[in-house]
């Protein structure tokens, strides 16, 4: 015995000290048992002076099997000890690795040389999240972790599909020698670096992003926009340039003649003088001409034939002549009740077609007539020519048609052709709203392809996101989309199989419903008041003495919290093994040569 109960309160147990603690390890954080006959409550040593102890209830062993949480209160006649391997094993999970629902995490520090293995199941099949100052050690945790995936035990998890957006580039090294271990095992890097690629560049099929895609990469923030992408996704098959397979399909040009007629007629009838209307035609006509409807077009009269780009002459007294000529001419193009279709299987196209029928779209949505649509809609074509016309633009370039399955399976393939279990999206070299952009998209995609696949969960996919505070947040998606795809696959995920790990150095400035959703945590030093009091409201079990040791943890030391734990547990994480590049800089190095 270690001493006797003296007050019991709520969840906390006070004992007077019965043993010479100056002779003694430390006991903070040992467990002690309480027992009286054939009960046994299990509580952890939170502190101690010379002569007491405060001590906290974390569960009960009931035949042999230790439930974690607080149903009954020890009695004071109840005998305090400490407690045993066996019972430990009870709490912590046994030492040994038996099967390959098993994986090593760490090593205890409070109990030395106690090896910590955690449930493969209870903690990969739900969301995660990694918290912790930077230079607490989240990169070699992340690194450590996925690591043991490989290493821990004797099965290899050759199904595994673990995506990474890498937010620095630190873990190509990490990762790169996964084969070694395995000729079935392969690790598949993709840059954002087209100055220097080391490896290869990230490619999206630009014809493979819907609406909602669309409207993130443009940054949309208007409920109103997204009609007008949604045109011109529609639009986009049709205006494709000639060299498409229906340039002579005579319904895709009777659609092409119609929308290009009703754009020319808006302008037509827009009520500007008459010189900005002859220059707006000839701007459309150049760029949208069709095989019918173009400025050489024939206008028959009785006695003369005369092109559509003479009858838009402007005379002496700056009035077009043959304005009703011309609009006449351009009417006999438009077909009552034509809808545009809905694109029949994927088109490949690129930004600049895009663009091309976005401009359109927002002609037709009268863009030209109106400054309240100019105001909402115009941005979109500004955001879509910069990035058109930027360096950018290669990341949505794809030269081999593919449709979204076959992406992703090739996402999942090295270039020699073998399965790849991680992939690192290094997203390092573009900036925050378009890396932002990029995960979303890629996440989505693998969302909805989890969503649709018939064997529901068969394919599990794990995306792990570096610095999440900075993709991961309360942003107008749900607004403007009606949801934030991170939401829906925190809240939906699990049962698809696609689950999300969060790595953030800030935790408050996430996603309340992502983090909300995550079921394990691994807790390093933290630091900052709103991270703590948000760590406190969020992860449950979290207690103001536990908060009070993530402000002094070493670095690569740990909390772990969660439905794979039975109680919080302290974690010396290993060193990786390569480790990830996430050192500092060697200044003093630097400085004196």
């Amino acid at each position: 015995m270690i001493g006797s109960i003296t007050n019991i309160v709520d969840n906390i147990v006070y004992v007077k000290l019965a043993i010479d603690v100056t002779t003694q390890a430390n006991l903070v954080n040992i467990h002690v048992v309480f027992e009286d006959n054939d009960r046994k409550i299990v509580g952890e040593i939170m502190s101690m002076d010379i002569s007491s102890a405060k001590i906290s209830i974390v569960g009960e062993i009931v035949n042999n099997y230790f439930l974690p949480g607080v149903t009954k209160k020890p009695s004071f006649k109840s005998s305090v000890r400490i407690i045993n391997m066996e019972e430990l094993a009870l709490i912590l999970g046994d030492q040994q690795i038996k099967d390959n629902n098993q994986i090593y995490l760490g090593q205890s520090t409070v109990y030395n040389n106690y090896r910590i293995n955690v449930g493969v199941n209870s903690f990969f099949s739900n969301h995660f999240a990694i918290l912790g100052n930077t230079g607490s050690g989240k990169s070699f945790t992340v690194a450590r972790l996925l690591q043991n995936i490989f290493t821990s035990n004797n099965y290899l998890p050759v199904n595994a599909n673990i995506f990474i957006f890498d937010a620095y580039g630190e873990y190509t090294n990490a990762f790169a020698r996964v084969s070694e271990i395995s000729p079935a095992l392969n690790y598949k890097v993709y840059t954002t670096n087209t100055l220097n690629p080391e490896c290869e560049v990230l490619h999206i099929p630009l014809w493979l992003l819907g609406i909602d895609d669309i409207a993130l990469l443009l940054d949309a923030s208007d409920p109103a926009q997204l009609s007008i992408i949604e045109k011109a996704l529609k639009l986009v098959p049709i205006l494709k340039n000639s060299e498409t397979a229906n340039e002579n399909d005579e319904e895709v040009i009777k659609f092409r003649n119609d929308i290009v007629a009703r754009a020319l007629l808006d302008i037509l009838r827009s009520g500007k003088d008459s010189s900005k209307i002859r220059d707006q035609i000839l701007a459309i006509l150049t760029t949208y001409q069709t095989r019918d409807l173009n400025l050489e077009s024939k206008i028959v009269q009785p006695g003369y034939v005369r092109t559509l780009r003479q009858c838009l002459y402007i005379d002496k007294t700056g009035k077009m002549q043959e304005m009703e000529l011309v609009v006449d001419f351009i009417s006999s193009f438009i077909i009552e009740g034509l809808e545009i279709p809905d694109p029949k299987g994927n088109i490949p196209y690129t930004l600049k077609d895009l663009e091309l029928a976005l401009d359109f779209s927002l002609i037709s949505e009268g863009i030209l007539k109106s400054d309240k649509v100019f105001d909402y809609a115009n941005v979109l074509s500004v955001r879509l020519h910069s990035l058109a016309n930027s360096d950018s633009a290669v990341y949505f370039e794809y030269d081999t048609m593919i449709d979204r399955q076959s992406y992703i399976a090739k996402l999942l393939t090295t270039n020699s052709g073998a399965k790849a279990q991680i992939v690192n999206f290094n997203i390092n070299y573009v900036n925050d709203r378009l890396a932002k952009s990029i995960t979303k998209i890629i996440s989505k995609m693998v969302f909805d392809f989890a969503t649709n696949n018939a064997d529901r969960g068969k394919i599990p996919f794990h995306i792990i996101i570096e610095e999440a505070h900075r993709y991961v947040q309360m942003d107008k998606d749900e607004q403007l989309l009606g949801y934030n795809i991170f939401n829906r696959i925190t809240k939906e995920g699990r049962k698809y199989g696609v689950l999300l790990g969060l790595i953030t150095q800030r935790p408050s400035e996430l996603s309340d419903t992502c983090i909300s959703q995550c079921s394990n945590f691994i807790i390093l030093r933290t630091l900052h008041p709103k991270d703590l009091a948000y760590i406190k409201e969020m992860v449950p079990n979290m207690s103001d003495e536990l908060l009070l040791q993530l402000k002094t943890l070493q670095p690569g030391n740990a909390m772990a919290f969660g439905s794979a734990f039975k109680v919080p547990v302290n974690i010396k994480i290993d060193r990786p093994n390569p480790e990830p590049l996430s050192n500092n800089s060697d200044i003093s190095g630097i400085w004196y040569g």
